[in-house]
């Protein structure tokens, strides 16, 4: 994993976290600060709304970055690992065995991602990408004016790109909804995501675990194993 991937990476953990936190937060203010003073004069859910808000840009940021790397990444082009082809099927096939059997089956070549492991992010960021639309249509929402502070150029944007959600979901109220729903599709796909990278690290006895801190991971010789 390149660095700047691993970057990515830990600012999209540390964002995740930020986003549940105080997504959680706006839908129910679930706890008051510790002065005396009522948590209105205090700004605090201002204060969350900011973090989300913040949290939410960067996502924006390395999505657009992701999908330029996912394309046309010099290091690994991961979209080539989930083109319908028959080795791209017979690979993802085997992987899912291999999980499935606990590592008594490994016909795979494990020195690089495989389709599995491709189809899996793929999924995490199609639903980040639900998140962002859904979440710019919620604040767009408080833009009924169509005026911002950097022009009308930007709520006119935003109604272009997400007032579709308005129609599949029956209005604002649904666009919450789905938008908080996919939050715990997330926070569901990331503890798979950690116990999957925890078993093969186990299982695969190649380090898995240290491609996000160090970028490599240990591929096994085998010239050495047929030996």
């Amino acid at each position: 994993m390149t660095p700047i991937m691993r970057t990515i990476h830990w600012m999209n953990a540390i964002c995740m976290v930020v986003a549940v936190a105080t997504g959680l937060y706006i839908g129910y203010p679930y706890y008051q600060t510790l002065i005396a003073d009522p948590a209105v004069d205090k700004y605090v859910m201002a204060w969350n709304r900011w973090g989300h808000f913040i949290a939410a840009i960067i996502f924006d940021v390395t999505a657009i970055l992701i999908g330029y790397l996912y394309l046309f990444s010099n290091f690994e082009k991961p979209y080539k690992k989930i083109l319908p082809t028959k080795k791209n099927f017979i690979e993802f096939c085997e992987v899912f065995f291999n999980l499935m059997t606990f590592n008594r089956r490994k016909k795979f070549d494990s020195s690089h991602s495989d389709s599995y492991n491709i189809m899996f992010f793929t999924l995490f960021h199609i639903l980040l990408v639900f998140m962002l639309l859904t979440g710019l249509q919620l604040y767009v929402h408080g833009l009924g004016s169509g005026h911002s502070s950097i022009g009308a150029w930007w709520p006119w944007i935003l109604h272009l790109s997400t007032d579709w959600t308005l129609s599949v979901f029956g209005g604002n109220m649904g666009v919450r909804i789905a938008h908080h729903t996919t939050m715990y599709l997330l926070i569901m796909w990331v503890m798979c995501h950690i116990y999957y990278q925890i078993w093969r690290t186990i299982f695969w006895q190649e380090g898995d675990i240290a491609i996000v801190f160090s970028g490599y991971k240990f591929a096994k010789n085998k010239k050495t194993e047929d030996k």
